[in-house]
């Protein structure tokens, strides 16, 4: 079991999102849902929780009404190994949602993303400043990052 599992409060959508999500990443599914019983505080046999998992990790979405929602202060970070997974993430995740800048999207239900190939490190931290700040003024320019445009920009 993990440590830590994240746990997302949703206002009733929970089991859509969790559909959404589990299409997207491999070795994802759910694992269980709890409803809600007589008590509420959510209508009788809707999804209180559902356990699921993404690419092997555990999270829970909670339906708890719309008392709270996500912000950009919190995202995930989906490590890309080449453009062809970063297009892929993209374009899965940003369907119904909103692109914002260097990587970033929002999903349909409102939780942000970071769609980052892997390179996007060494190409930042290599040892010519110059280089590194061609980097940087690229990837700032971007929605979606380009993995082939910020090489070019270290000079690759």
């Amino acid at each position: 079991m993990q440590k830590i599992t994240p746990f997302l409060w949703f206002n009733d959508n929970a089991e859509e999102a969790v559909g959404f999500y589990t299409s997207i990443f491999k070795d994802s599914g759910v694992v269980h849902i709890s409803r809600y019983g007589d008590g509420g505080p959510g209508p009788k046999g809707s999804v209180m929780t559902a356990t699921f998992l993404l690419n092997g990790q555990e999270f829970i979405a909670l339906n708890g009404g719309p008392h709270f929602r996500f912000t950009e202060a919190i995202s995930f970070f989906v490590h890309c190994a080449s453009q062809d997974e970063v297009d892929y993430y993209w374009n899965k995740l940003i369907e119904g949602g909103q692109p914002q800048q260097c990587g970033w999207l929002k999903d349909r239900y409102g939780l942000s993303w970071q769609i980052v190939p892997d390179d996007l490190q060494r190409l930042l931290q290599q040892k010519d400043p110059v280089k590194a700040k061609k980097v940087m003024e690229a990837m700032m320019a971007m929605v979606k990052l380009d993995l082939h445009q910020l090489r070019a920009a270290a000079g690759e």
